[in-house]
């Protein structure tokens, strides 16, 4: 069994065939693992849905933060945005299915040594807790999702302490788990800033560059943040390549040390717009 982590789809259908053609991917003796962002700004969501749902247990999926925003869409918590491509979703006779489908996904997944989340976790945070915390969402999210999400949305707070409590522990959480790129060693979070880190003398740094980040003893294994590309450190896989901007949908083999494997995006969004 070879186990192979991909990046963010975000729709692109026809790209992930691609791959898998590419990865000679057979459900007899492979598993997926996708790092969230299944739907969103690609033209083929909707598809994309149904292709990992049909793949059962060959796939691990987390929730990102265009899932949420479809979930929430779904649960009339949201409006649709400009930029958002979910109407085929929002409309398709097998609506209910996928989106209970999607809603029973977990936003961290650990196995061994590997830890996948969608974008970060804290300094603060180990494995552990990181599944604690993930797992105190998801309950959330099965009693009632609408009051969730009419509540997930916001920078605050912006700061990791163990006394907080109720939606702002939850959507602290979500924050870290979806949106994060920068944090400081103390654990305050800035979802706001994206592209490139910002140089010194700012405190903010990539969340997986402060020395004593509880997790240093895992891979963690993560998207969301293309302006990086692939990173591949020891104890990081970042698979987010950028395939809906126009770069590569990337795979990894998890189990063995080759090289990534990549097919180019036609690029179905340009860079900057929301």
């Amino acid at each position: 069994m070879t186990r192979y982590a991909i990046g963010d789809l975000q729709g692109c259908e026809q790209e992930l065939h691609a791959l898998l053609a590419r990865l000679r991917f057979s459900a007899d003796r492979d598993r997926l693992w996708f790092v969230g962002d299944l739907v969103n700004r690609g033209p083929g969501s909707l598809a994309t849905l149904r292709l990992v749902r049909s793949l059962g247990d060959n796939a691990v999926v987390v929730l990102g933060n265009h899932d949420l925003h479809l979930l929430a869409v779904a649960h009339g918590a949201q409006r649709l945005r400009r930029s958002d491509t979910l109407d085929e979703v929002l409309t398709a006779p097998d609506r209910d299915q996928l989106i209970e489908w999607l809603a029973a996904r977990p936003l961290a997944h650990a196995e061994g040594a590997d830890l996948m989340v969608h974008a970060g976790v804290v300094p603060q945070w180990s494995v552990a807790l990181t599944l604690q915390l993930a797992a105190e969402v998801e309950s959330a999210l099965r009693r009632d999702a609408r009051a969730l999400f009419e509540h997930m949305y916001g920078n605050e707070p912006e700061r990791w302490s163990e006394r907080l409590a109720g939606m702002e522990r939850l959507r602290f959480v979500i924050n870290v788990l979806t949106r994060l790129r920068l944090c400081t060693a103390d654990g305050r979070i800035d979802v706001a800033l994206k592209g490139v880190p910002p140089p010194p003398p700012s405190l903010l740094r990539p969340w997986f560059e402060h020395p004593q980040r509880a997790t240093r003893d895992a891979r963690v294994i993560f998207g969301h943040w293309s302006a990086l590309g692939l990173v591949q450190r020891p104890g990081l896989l970042g698979l987010d390549t950028g395939c809906v901007w126009g770069g590569e949908l990337t795979a990894a083999d998890l189990d063995s040390d080759r090289a990534p494997v990549s097919v180019p995006c036609a690029g179905y969004q340009r860079i900057g717009v929301d």
